[in-house]
């Protein structure tokens, strides 16, 4: 207390600046010049370490590449799904250190064979974010070069990037070049600056929320409800819509539902698309949606996150026609075109709308007040953000789109085969998918289907040899096919086909059916 006093009444002095070091040494003789230096010298031999020898830096390197090496090498012969639940002593942080070789092994058994292997061929269970190896490289050198993505004065060359890499999305989708976009971290943060462009557009706020209405698939993905909480909109109206036989939105009702809406005096202003649903795979009816959404002034809002990129196939282009009149749209280059966890994206034509929430200025950042690029952080809630654009840009130029578009056209085939093969052995399938999930049960005449297939699934994660995952359908248990890993073969569903005939033997025996 009477340091702080004495601070004070120099300040109030106006005692001069050098006098006041002068001073302030005095009451702290140890941090005199001459101490000051030997103190940064003897920490900057510590604190070098964080800047390993070329040598050092060559046996790293040369453990993970043997690490990698191997795990590629041997992806195909494990499981796609572990039991087990991680030793977190083990994953802990404690005083000392290990070695990258011990670091390397606690990976292996409290990561990598824990859970779903999400690199395997074999997850089929969910949509997976594929990982391929050259995107690793151009994440290796994100990090290694740490430049910063989210201002152009910062990195116009990394900013000026990841805009081309929008321009090209914008290109395959259709959007006017002078819409803005931004890479985020996937789907979910994607879909939220989408919505809240959508609010702001239309002044979504005050006692108007309770009088809006929104109008989705009930099959729409998860991510859209909690950003529609997230942005505050959560005393909105949300009307599920009515499905056709092929799970997709039936045009013709939800205009019937608008008009429905109106004439009660409520404000629709949004109707929000699927590109690809995550539970049966179907693609909404886009260009009808997108002339009832024209003709009744609503925000035209496409999740294209896990179907969005097979638009590059030609045998299920046509699905896409319409999807160049949405007002906003979200596509994953990490499922669609195979990279690792960790990039998504979202288009959306009005640039106004999402400045409105996003674009702010600091004194502090006065010096990086430019027009030459939208800045990633004026159309993001990330200020600080991830050098992206290197995971695919280095793959896309190292491999051109052919084979992305190959791998693409090859799960859609391998869907059907799949299917065909289900049927032979006497499963009952879901209808036909537009793209690349669908959905299963085995029917069961001597007990209720839904335990029966609840017990089959519980036995297929026991067996762990292929991933699949279970839903509901109009309350029926089924089981789900995701078909997307760029690793899935023939051979993988040929092995998925022998465990489950296996598995339902055992789950016949579980129940004392006799077949």
């Amino acid at each position: 207390m009477i340091f702080i006093i004495f601070n004070e009444l120099i300040k109030l002095l106006c005692i001069s600046e050098h006098l006041l070091k002068s001073i302030k040494y005095l009451w702290y003789p140890d941090l005199n010049m001459e101490n000051l230096i030997d103190k940064i010298v003897a920490l900057e031999k510590v604190s070098k370490e964080l800047e390993p020898s070329i040598e050092v830096r060559n046996s790293y390197n040369e453990e993970v590449q043997n690490f990698t090496n191997n795990f590629i090498a041997t992806t195909e012969e494990k499981k796609s799904y572990y039991g087990g639940t991680p030793d977190s002593e083990k994953l802990g942080v404690k005083p000392g250190k290990k070695d990258l070789k011990e670091l390397l092994s606690i990976y292996t058994s409290e990561v990598v064979e824990k859970g779903i292997n999400p690199a395997s061929g074999g997850h089929l269970g969910y949509i997976p974010g594929g990982g391929i190896y050259t995107s690793a490289l151009g994440d290796m050198l994100a990090s290694v070069t740490n430049e910063y993505a989210g201002m152009y004065f910062g990195s116009p060359g990394a900013v000026t990037m990841e805009n081309e890499l929008l321009n090209w999305m914008k290109e395959v989708f259709g959007f006017p070049k002078e819409s803005v976009g931004n890479l985020t971290s996937g789907g979910s943060i994607a879909n939220l600056i989408a919505l809240t462009a959508a609010r702001d557009k239309h002044q979504i706020k005050n006692e108007k929320i309770t009088k809006s209405v929104i109008y989705l698939s009930p099959q729409i993905h998860h991510c859209i409800h909690k950003a529609i909480r997230i942005i505050g909109l959560e005393d909105i109206q949300v009307r599920l819509l009515e499905l056709d036989d092929l799970s997709r939105i039936d045009a013709g009702k939800l205009a019937l539902s608008i008009e429905k809406d109106k004439t009660k005096g409520l404000n629709p202003f949004m109707v929000i698309a699927s590109a690809g649903t995550t539970d049966t795979g179907a693609v909404d009816p886009l260009k009808q949606i997108g002339e009832i959404a024209q003709t009744n002034d609503l925000w035209y809002h496409v999740d294209g996150a896990y179907g969005g990129f097979f638009i590059l196939s030609e045998s299920v282009k046509h699905l896409f026609s319409g999807i160049e009149m949405a007002d906003s749209l979200v596509i994953d280059p990490h499922k669609g075109l195979f990279l690792p966890y960790g990039l998504g994206a979202v288009l959306v034509k009005d640039k106004e709308a999402v400045f409105h929430s996003h674009h702010y200025t600091a004194n502090y950042m006065q010096d990086a007040t430019t027009n030459a690029q939208i800045n990633p952080a004026d159309v993001s809630p990330e200020l600080t953000k991830h050098y992206r654009g290197l995971r695919l840009w280095v793959p896309l130029h190292l491999h051109g789109l052919e084979p992305f578009v190959a791998c693409l056209d090859e799960k859609l085939l391998l869907t059907t085969y799949f299917r065909s093969q289900l049927l032979e052995v006497g499963f009952e399938l879901g209808p036909e998918p537009d793209l690349t999930v669908s959905y299963f049960w085995y029917p069961s005449r001597e007990i209720d289907e839904n335990k029966y297939n609840e017990k089959l699934m519980e036995i297929i994660h026991k067996d762990g040899r292929v991933f699949l995952s279970s839903t509901k359908i109009d309350g029926k248990f089924v089981i789900r096919m995701a078909i997307l890993s760029f690793r899935t073969k023939k051979a993988t569903i040929d092995k998925a086909m022998v465990m489950i005939e296996k598995c339902v033997i055992q789950t016949n025996e579980y129940f004392n059916i006799d077949k």
